[in-house]
């Protein structure tokens, strides 16, 4: 009779033991897939108990297309990307944050490359701000906050894609902006004695919105999106980041000075859109507004 009882009750242990490992590889086998879930499913807002939807942070990162950039020649006008950004942010004449700079090709014509902040990951701006008024979100963004810039201009000397630029006196942007609230993220209005530069746009980002270079940019050149998901789109079509990179040969601007940009470039001049190489030139920038805030005043770069 005891042994049969010793039998039974081993029988059960071990049945007992066999669930336990059951759900433990059920739990090693689920976890490596555990952000995926929970990144769909903050997707949706939280239907229990009223809490919040766990977020995921982000990596931002730009490509542009140069094969189908250009310069927005095929429609006759400026460049459309330094154009939306100018009047998305009030940007002060003569700022042009996102320029598009036409270069020779070596056996002759030219292609053009927009140029907006880099968004460095090694940012030589960063290093040197003496009151960190630049500075390095968790998304890898680099911004820049006015109410503490002094003017010094030291990071406007040390960025060497010339993408910082200075007010010098009361900038020449239109009376509504001045009816903004001021954020980091997004400058307007324009201070006196400050930088401003290229912000990538993370609050539209955020939204589920592209940057306005991004949404205005006539033959989709330009990709926006996030390395940590390792997608990007153009609003047109989805890419999956790193193998777009690869298979397109991309570059990245003095990439030998270490600076580590968040901006690739896929080589090209234009050919997928039909432009020639040998068709020079393109369209003047222009500020769209006419009745500018009292006092300010246009100045050269």
């Amino acid at each position: 009779m005891d042994h049969k009882e010793n039998q039974r009750k081993w029988q059960e242990s071990r049945r007992r033991l066999l669930k336990l490992m059951g759900v433990a590889g059920a739990t090693a086998a689920v976890m490596p897939f555990v952000p995926s879930l929970l990144s769909k499913i903050s997707a949706a807002p939280s239907q229990t108990n009223g809490a919040k939807p766990t977020t995921r942070l982000r990596q931002w990162a730009m490509v542009i297309d140069l094969r189908r950039c250009d310069g927005c020649q095929g429609i006759d006008m400026p460049p459309q990307c330094t154009q939306a950004c100018i009047q998305g942010h009030y940007a002060p004449e003569p700022m042009e944050w996102v320029q598009v700079y036409e270069y020779e090709l070596p056996g002759g014509g030219t292609q053009f490359i927009p140029v907006p902040c880099q968004q460095c990951h090694n940012a030589p701006c960063v290093n040197v701000c003496p009151v960190a008024a630049t500075f390095t979100t968790p998304e890898g963004l680099v911004l820049i906050d006015q109410d503490r810039c002094i003017g010094c201009r030291i990071c406007m000397a040390v960025c060497p894609y010339d993408r910082r630029f200075f007010n010098w006196g009361d900038a020449p942007i239109p009376p509504e902006s001045l009816l903004a609230d001021y954020n980091a993220e997004h400058q307007i209005p324009a201070k006196r004695g400050t930088v401003m530069k290229c912000d990538f746009c993370p609050d539209m980002a955020r939204a589920g919105k592209l940057p306005y270079c991004a949404q205005a940019c006539p033959t989709n050149a330009i990709y926006y999106g996030d390395m940590e998901e390792d997608i990007a789109t153009n609003g047109v079509e989805l890419v999956k980041l790193s193998r777009f990179l690869s298979e397109n040969q991309a570059y990245q601007l003095k990439a030998d000075l270490g600076t580590h940009p968040r901006v690739w470039y896929i080589p090209g001049h234009g050919q997928t859109v039909g432009r020639d190489p040998y068709h020079h030139g393109r369209k003047a920038t222009q500020w769209p507004w006419q009745e500018k805030v009292k006092g300010a005043r246009t100045w050269k770069r």
